[in-house]
């Protein structure tokens, strides 16, 4: 393990560990306590919290390179999927307003709320649409353009399950996150559930984020380097990074039925930063490439693949 106060760390670990057990033990206390939000940001206004979203719906387009109009025809009538929402649902209504059938976004807290600020985001989404996407919107609330009333459930459900899966079967032709799958933490049963939601012609599109999210100490990727068995310890509860690599991803992801149609990295590690690190890896991240360590986040598109999806099939009932 890299270290260069081990005085401070053990003091870090002792502190984790209590918050671990608070997280397992009162969930909606920890979330309370700690203000998650499932964007991990510093405090924003409403306008610039909505402009988030909407560079999140834009970015899901250009992964599939369609212009505007071209995924607004993509959309239409379409069963989406969106884990881990965070406590607003701006992609969701975004993507009902461009003609989306419906969205069920899944999370393992329950980190929505219909709160003040929260409310002020949607009113600021529905400001940005135009007329006609923004009739739609209107139609996503109990009571037309109130986002106050709370989603209709024929257009917006939210849902909140163990490990946040869906459950589903065959039942989405979109599923989408967007820095969440490296905060899970049982990853082959995600893999598994976006591949048996998804219909045979689906796609899923996923940005995975595997920077530590401010766990690292002393150097880039230090968080990488705590043993196993002490880091869960620390986090398995808190969805906190799972510290798998793209290698993790690429390999559930296959095994599980799917077939990846785009892979691009976000940005990469310096490989003298890299180097430093590597020798000190945690027992399960060892002989990771240097070139897919340095990977600090990527987008990922991926089909069903059909004779994949047999075979995983297959292993499921045996």
């Amino acid at each position: 393990m890299y270290s260069e106060n081990r005085a401070k760390d053990v003091v870090l670990f002792a502190k984790a560990v209590l918050s671990n057990q608070l997280a397992r033990f009162a969930p909606a206390l920890y979330m309370k306590l700690t203000h998650e939000t499932g964007r991990g940001e510093q405090e924003q206004t409403a306008a610039q919290i909505a402009e988030y979203f909407i560079a999140c719906f834009h970015d899901y387009r250009r992964q599939l390179d369609l212009s505007d109009e071209q995924f607004a025809a993509f959309l239409q009538g379409k069963r989406v999927l969106e884990y881990g929402p965070g406590d607003i649902l701006g992609v969701a209504l975004l993507l009902y307003a461009h003609g989306a059938g419906s969205v069920h976004c899944f999370d393992r807290f329950p980190l929505h709320t219909a709160s003040e600020k929260n409310l002020r985001v949607y009113e600021q989404l529905l400001a940005s649409l135009g007329p006609r996407e923004r009739e739609r919107a209107n139609a996503a609330f109990v009571e037309s353009g109130k986002p106050a009333s709370g989603f209709n459930p024929e257009a917006i459900g939210y849902f909140v399950s163990r490990d946040g899966l869906s459950g589903a079967s065959r039942r989405y032709d979109l599923v989408i996150s967007r820095a969440v799958l490296e905060h899970v933490d049982n990853l082959a049963g995600t893999a598994r559930d976006v591949a048996q939601a998804l219909k045979p012609d689906g796609l899923s599109i996923h940005e995975v984020d595997l920077r530590s999210h401010g766990l690292d100490r002393y150097q880039a990727f230090d968080f990488l380097t705590w043993p196993q068995p002490v880091y869960r310890l620390m986090f398995s509860q808190k969805g906190f990074p799972n510290r798998w690599r793209l290698n993790r991803y690429r390999e559930l992801f296959e095994h599980a039925g799917m077939r990846i149609r785009k892979l691009e990295p976000t940005t990469r590690l310096p490989a003298e930063k890299v180097a430093l690190i590597e020798p000190h890896l945690a027992a399960p991240l060892r002989g990771v490439s240097a070139e897919e360590l340095s990977w600090m986040g990527f987008w990922m598109v991926l089909e069903p693949d059909g004779d994949r999806a047999g075979l995983a099939q297959q292993r499921r009932a045996a």
